[in-house]
């Protein structure tokens, strides 16, 4: 997220591949890793935003993978960018891995969204007071 005139969460879309739909930053965590760690890495990873911070932990998740079925859990973060972060961009990732060749193009949309986002990655969101001073709801 984003504090400007109105709060604004970073997405992306996949350059040549509409069907992934819009998303937010996401992924898995390595061996010996922490999820504050793993959800910096994979928002630097693929949207080259360097200076994005935890602010806490929003939600935790399970439900079965999208596209396999298998048991999924996934941790909801939320991360505080600079207000003059850019608002749009491509990222070209050069990394080895899954990402690795992708372009995906960033911008920041502000809230509440007109479209939901890919696999309902957009539930939580509004969890997050616009203040961004607490977290509303039951997160568990």
């Amino acid at each position: 997220m984003r504090d400007r005139a109105v709060p604004e969460v970073l997405v992306f879309d996949h350059t040549g591949t509409p069907e992934a739909g819009t998303q937010v930053p996401a992924g898995g965590v390595k061996s010996g890793e922490g999820l504050e760690e793993a959800v910096l890495r994979e928002v630097a990873e693929e949207t080259g935003l360097l200076r994005a911070t935890v602010v806490r932990q929003i939600a935790v998740e399970d439900k079965p993978h999208p596209d396999t079925g298998q048991p999924r859990r996934t941790s909801f973060f939320f991360l505080q960018a600079p207000a003059d972060t850019s608002g749009a961009w491509d990222r070209h990732v050069h990394r080895d891995g899954d990402d690795a060749g992708l372009t995906f193009a960033c911008r920041f949309l502000p809230l509440p969204l007109k479209q939901p986002l890919a696999d309902d990655q957009d539930t939580w969101l509004g969890y997050i007071d616009p203040r961004w001073t607490t977290v509303t709801g039951d997160s568990q």
